[in-house]
């Protein structure tokens, strides 16, 4: 399942040339990827109240295009691997049709001490599936 997470740049997120400054576009796919879990029907407090949570362990992003204020940017969000204790997302940013930005999400699982631990069953679901 691809999952789409809409957001308008604002004017202090961008740097002196007027583009979204680089670091910014790593909240805008924290973002993204909050709503595709929520989307999935996974919840961040609960899974937090369990004594797990999900941590991003890589992020390789490559930055195409610039984008500035007041754009509106859509981020897709879609699973390329699952395995039992994290996985990998494909995100893209987008704006009319073209990539801004595309970033590979390696993300895992992890207990109350910070060591990897089983995903709950509530990312069995296949809309969570590669």
């Amino acid at each position: 399942m691809e999952s789409r997470c809409t957001i308008l740049v604002r004017s202090y997120e961008c740097d002196s040339y007027g583009h979204v400054n680089n670091a910014v576009y790593l909240n805008y796919l924290e973002v993204a990827r909050r709503a595709y879990l929520r989307d999935n029907g996974i919840s961040i407090p609960e899974l937090r109240s369990s004594g797990r949570a999900l941590v991003v362990a890589r992020v390789s992003i490559e930055y195409r295009l610039p984008a500035t204020t007041d754009e509106v940017l859509v981020v897709l969000t879609r699973p390329v691997r699952k395995g039992r204790v994290g996985g990998v997302l494909l995100q893209r940013i987008v704006r009319d049709g073209q990539t801004v930005a595309e970033a590979e999400v390696t993300w895992v699982c992890v207990d109350a001490r910070g060591r990897p631990a089983r995903l709950p069953p509530a990312f069995d679901k296949e809309s969570l599936l590669p």
